[in-house]
């Protein structure tokens, strides 16, 4: 049975048609819109802007679960979305309704008129004017690509600037070196706005230091004014407030370790209680990021096995990934993965490929940019991982728990997959 689509479905697909190219980086056609629908950039909460290459979306759901823990509300604007595009923007804690989403769409769409325009950008004007017509405490806006031209850098003066971990990806768009890159995302550095800068390579730091000292922007970094480390199976913060005793991060993997020191910094920063600090690491929430799944088709294709999902897509995501893996008890691993063709497949795989047994490789469906299944499972198979092809994730994960019923399955490579299996998954 077909789902009939949703009115808003049907205006995002229209704002597809508006630009030829899905990526175009400038401001100009941002500005214009924003200007025709009254600027709502200049009437929203206090904003804290987040860049970086991994860890954005992680970090923002730990600063938004303080938040929350401490009595307030916020916004949030992420991207891109798993299932439903209403999973981008939140509303004073509230997923945005469909009849809202389609009538500021319509709305967007009307005010645009004919002018090229990508969708992001688009969409990204949509949830700025939802933003500003709800009350909140703060808005948490993630950077889509980059930072300089990212349709998000908008914002005069937030209240606050994040900086991720910087590494390689997207370089067809940022740049092709490490310090190219860091120079993008430091673009959204603003005079007088303090910025959280989580733990970076040097040519990235040597960069984001030298826009920060450019533009008057105070710094708050990783191994100099916080640190965070484990201890006994705690968290452990220190600033120049104090060292505070907290539990581990429920979001799983090591790598959380410090996405939840830049949250606890931005929440001290913010002058919060300390009640915001504990649900920062207790209460965060976010999707596709080494998340068990424990119910539906594809867990009951295997009902024996582990199913884990991952949407990391880059060298760093992969490190990361086999890091965690490699932490699990012991049990036979196995992937299955899709990846896009604009990604270092080579980098993602190598570290996998000594915590794994096997990997079949799928196209993703729907996908125009996806890599081959074939071309993925031959670059695990350089990898020196064993590699087959599937039509389908749910054939993948049938074949292997055959073999080994109690296997520990992940399904990786790219949020598009991800997003793809949750929605089969009901």
């Amino acid at each position: 049975m077909t789902t009939a689509p949703l009115g808003s479905d049907l205006i995002l697909e229209r704002m597809m048609s508006l630009h030829p190219k899905i990526i175009d980086l400038t401001l100009d056609r941002v500005w214009r819109l924003l200007d025709a629908l009254g600027n709502p950039q200049d009437r929203l909460p206090p904003v804290i802007h987040i860049a970086g290459t991994n860890g954005k979306g992680s970090t923002l759901a730990m600063i938004r679960a303080g938040i929350e823990g401490a009595g307030l509300r916020a916004h949030a604007y992420t991207s891109p979305h798993l299932a439903r595009f209403h999973e981008r923007i939140y509303l004073a804690g509230e997923l945005i309704s469909e009849p809202a989403l389609t009538a500021l769409l319509d709305e967007c769409y009307a005010a645009n008129g004919d002018a090229p325009i990508t969708y992001f950008e688009i969409t990204t004007c949509a949830a700025l004017l939802a933003m500003s017509r709800v009350e909140a405490d703060f808005t948490l806006l993630e950077v889509g690509l980059g930072g300089r031209l990212d349709a998000t850098n908008v914002v005069a003066k937030p209240v606050l600037c994040v900086i991720t971990p910087v590494s390689m990806d997207h370089e067809q768009f940022l740049g092709d070196t490490l310090a190219k890159i860091a120079g993008e995302k430091a673009g959204i550095l603003k005079r007088g706005v303090p910025c959280v800068v989580s733990p970076q390579a040097d040519a990235a730091m040597e960069v984001i230091e030298a826009r920060a000292q450019a533009v008057g922007a105070p710094l708050m970094a990783h191994g100099q004014h916080w640190h965070v480390t484990t201890e006994r199976g705690r968290l452990i913060f220190q600033d120049e407030n104090g060292l505070r005793d907290l539990p581990l991060p429920n979001l799983p993997g090591a790598h959380q370790f410090e996405n939840a020191g830049a949250a606890l910094m931005a929440l001290r920063h913010l002058a919060l209680n300390e009640t915001s600090l504990d649900a920062a690491v207790t209460r965060a929430n976010w999707p596709a990021r080494m998340q068990r799944l424990h119910e539906g088709p594809v867990v009951t294709a295997a009902p024996d096995a582990e199913i884990w999902l991952d949407g990391g897509h880059n060298a760093a995501a992969g490190a990361a990934l086999a890091q965690h893996l490699a932490s699990l008890p012991a049990r036979p691993t196995h992937l299955v993965c899709g990846m896009l063709n604009t990604k270092d497949i080579a980098g993602y795989l190598r570290p996998l490929a000594r915590q794994a047994q096997s990997l079949t490789a799928l196209s993703i469906p729907g996908e125009a940019n996806t890599l081959p299944a074939a071309t993925t499972a031959q670059a695990a198979q350089d990898a020196g991982l064993p590699a087959s092809t599937a039509e389908t994730a749910m054939d993948a994960v049938r074949a292997i728990a055959a073999q080994e019923p109690r296997a520990r399955i992940l399904i990786c490579g790219s949020l598009y997959l991800a997003g793809h299996i949750l929605r089969e998954n009901g």
